[in-house]
């Protein structure tokens, strides 16, 4: 600490002589910054206080919201079948996502008061309006593929229910991409270093992973269909090469909630489950083995994520050294 000290000495007298003080300063990374948090006992950063909901939210909702966006796709390729399975998950994401939120948020009213007006400049506002205009067109969509599909209706009622269904299944596509991966925008313009020194590959990984998720569930519910597997094999693909990506482009002190201790463990696993081994099985000719291991990864993903947060923001030194 003596030594510290007379380098502070050392830089104030040049700054007071030449006006300014040239060099990096000191390192935070291996310097002399407190163990444990101070300002009285509060830590730099405020951790997430997010509850398990939240992490289950992103999984479903993520699933949920690219289940559509292949319900969609399936339409225009003419696999109805598809888009009739796809689009009840999106139904059933729709119902469960807003579950899951007034949970965390313990009053439904809090949730409400968000939908009171709009703000494109809140990541929680705009994700509170995407999970309600996705589940007001998830419900009618599914309701409406399904009376389409039985052919309960003929005539001008069947002309029209095909038409409205089609405009609300492409509504919950399009509204299920967002869904799917604003959740990785949401986390990562926080100051948490973890998330936010990460913020361009956390939107992919959600979307990647949620996609992975919706054709692995379909494959599990019976359609063993080339497309789903061709998506299956991308995501799996895509997850394996940003797992080499968070390997390689390390920041040190600032994300080694990443890498080290029960949150890198998580990541790590997870990352493993969801590309190298989901990739592993379908080689070897085991679908179903596959698409649970990657729905268990992407899982298990989400958790360890809202983990690295949490140890992320209770790190002064990696605050600091994220500042870099």
């Amino acid at each position: 600490m003596k030594n510290f000290e007379d380098r502070l000495d050392v830089l104030r007298e040049q700054a007071r002589k030449e006006g300014v003080a040239p060099g990096r300063g000191v390192d935070v990374a291996g310097g002399p910054i407190p163990v444990q948090p101070g300002y009285y006992g509060e830590g730099v950063v405020r951790p997430p206080v997010w509850t398990w909901e939240i992490s289950a939210y992103f999984f479903i909702g993520g699933c949920g919201g690219m289940a559509a966006v292949i319900g969609a796709s399936a339409l225009v390729f003419g696999l109805p079948e598809v888009t009739r399975a796809a689009m009840w998950i999106a139904f059933v994401a729709a119902i469960l996502s807003p579950i899951l939120l007034i949970a965390d948020l313990g009053r439904p009213l809090l949730f409400l008061n968000m939908l009171r007006v709009f703000k494109y400049q809140s990541p929680m506002s705009v994700g509170s309006w995407i999970v309600s205009l996705y589940g007001i067109n998830a419900g009618p969509a599914a309701l409406l593929v399904e009376l389409w599909q039985r052919h309960l209706l003929t005539g001008f009622l069947g002309t029209l229910v095909a038409v409205l269904a089609v405009l609300f299944v492409i509504g919950t596509a399009f509204w299920g991409m967002f869904l799917a991966t604003y959740t990785g925008v949401l986390i990562s313009v926080s100051a948490i270093p973890a998330w936010f020194l990460h913020r361009v590959l956390l939107p992919i990984h959600f979307g990647t992973a949620g996609l992975g998720s919706a054709a692995g569930l379909l494959e599990l519910l019976g359609y063993r269909l080339a497309p789903l597997y061709a998506l299956s094999v991308m995501a799996a693909v895509i997850e394996t090469i940003l797992w080499i990506v968070l390997e390689l482009r390390k920041h040190g002190a600032a994300d080694r909630a990443l890498h080290e201790g029960k949150s890198g463990s998580m990541i790590r696993v997870a990352e493993f489950l969801t590309g190298p081994l989901a990739l592993i099985l379908r080689a070897v000719g085991v679908v179903p083995a596959s698409a649970l291991s990657f729905l268990l990864g992407a899982l298990l993903s989400r958790f360890g994520w809202m983990e690295a947060g949490r140890v992320s923001a209770r790190d002064p030194e990696a605050v600091f050294a994220s500042q870099r």
